[in-house]
């Protein structure tokens, strides 16, 4: 599987796409027209295109994604389209029956890498952390927000526990305009970490980057739109990067599959007839992945196949409520 993924990553990528191999050879064969929600470097839709599909639609919020992969992309010709423009809309994108949607989530390590983004709490620059050029950026948020709502996220979406102690310490040091001035404050806050362990701000940088983004609304209605988008026996293949998020996809295949889940306290509405049916276990990076790539040592790798079944006409909030969303995502979803 390690060699799979070797042989599938273009050797000029600036982000190695993680669980490719794995990817590969659980929607095997690959035909037809593949949507890429989740554009990036490009490597999931390039390998897709290698692997077989006739035609793959690139979406990507960020528009600077497209300059990068122009050396390459024209290559593939009318095979691959761009788009600017969020996964959550990719059934509309798209414009007709697509036979597989591949969401790799979370931030790329470009966005990460480039100190001007805001996203890394490692290299100073301006506390913005927007994936598109469009809405309030983490600096927004950390100097005008009430310090409960901080501490609500902080808490909610990074499950960070120090919380109301961080979003008090945020609130006394405001204003605050860049990365390294942010984690600093959240340092002083917390215990000095081990060999081994994560940086202090890692969970707080987290909830603040899918606060602005609205990464829990757009996964949602992300995968209501795969749903929508998917033919009969067309493949979704999505890639998280930490609990929460996979904690949804995980819900949302299973109430879609019938396979049931959920609690006693908050069990998962069936649909009528399942429209999704589940391709195996869920999968992680093996040891040679991680060794290659430390960045997929958190991943996980979900697919299922779309049945015949009719897509759910709307979004319910039961539904959503049983997905194992965050209060506040809820809230924002219900808006």
């Amino acid at each position: 599987m390690a060699a799979a993924t070797a042989r599938a990553t273009p050797p000029d990528a600036p982000h190695i796409p993680v669980l490719l191999g794995p990817l590969l050879d659980r929607v095997a064969p690959v035909a037809g027209l593949w949507v890429d929600g989740t554009f990036g470097a490009g490597g999931y839709a390039r390998a897709l295109l290698d692997a077989g599909a006739a035609r793959v639609i690139g979406i990507d919020r960020d528009p600077s994604v497209f300059a990068l992969a122009r050396p390459w992309a024209a290559a593939y010709g009318d095979r691959l389209r761009l788009v600017e423009g969020t996964f959550d809309r990719l059934d509309a994108i798209a414009g007709g029956p697509a036979d597989g949607v591949v969401l790799d989530l979370g931030v790329s390590s470009m966005q990460l890498d480039e100190a001007a983004r805001g996203f890394s709490f490692q290299k100073d620059g301006p506390l913005d952390m927007r994936m598109g050029g469009q809405g309030p950026t983490a600096a927004d948020l950390v100097n005008t927000l009430p310090e409960a709502r901080l501490a609500d996220i902080l808490f909610q979406y990074g499950e960070e526990r120090a919380a109301r102690r961080i979003a008090r310490a945020i609130v006394a040091a405001r204003p605050l305009a860049t990365t390294l001035q942010l984690a600093a404050v959240v340092a002083r806050c917390l215990p000095r970490p081990g060999p081994g362990q994560s940086h202090p701000a890692t969970r707080s940088f987290q909830a603040l980057r899918i606060a602005v983004n609205d990464e829990f609304g757009q996964l949602v209605r992300g995968l209501e739109a795969a749903e929508r988008a998917l033919r009969p026996g067309g493949r979704l293949a999505v890639v998280t990067f930490h609990s929460l998020e996979d904690r949804i996809v995980k819900r949302f295949l299973q109430s879609r599959s019938g396979a049931g889940g959920g609690s006693r306290h908050a069990p998962l509405p069936q649909a009528a007839e399942p429209s999704f049916r589940l391709l195996g276990r869920a999968v992680a990076p093996d040891a040679a992945e991680i060794a290659r790539n430390p960045r997929a040592r958190s991943a996980m790798l979900r697919v299922a196949e779309r049945t015949a079944a009719p897509a759910r006409a709307a979004a319910r909030a039961a539904d959503r409520a049983a997905l194992g969303l965050p209060a506040l995502a809820l809230k924002e979803l219900g808006r």
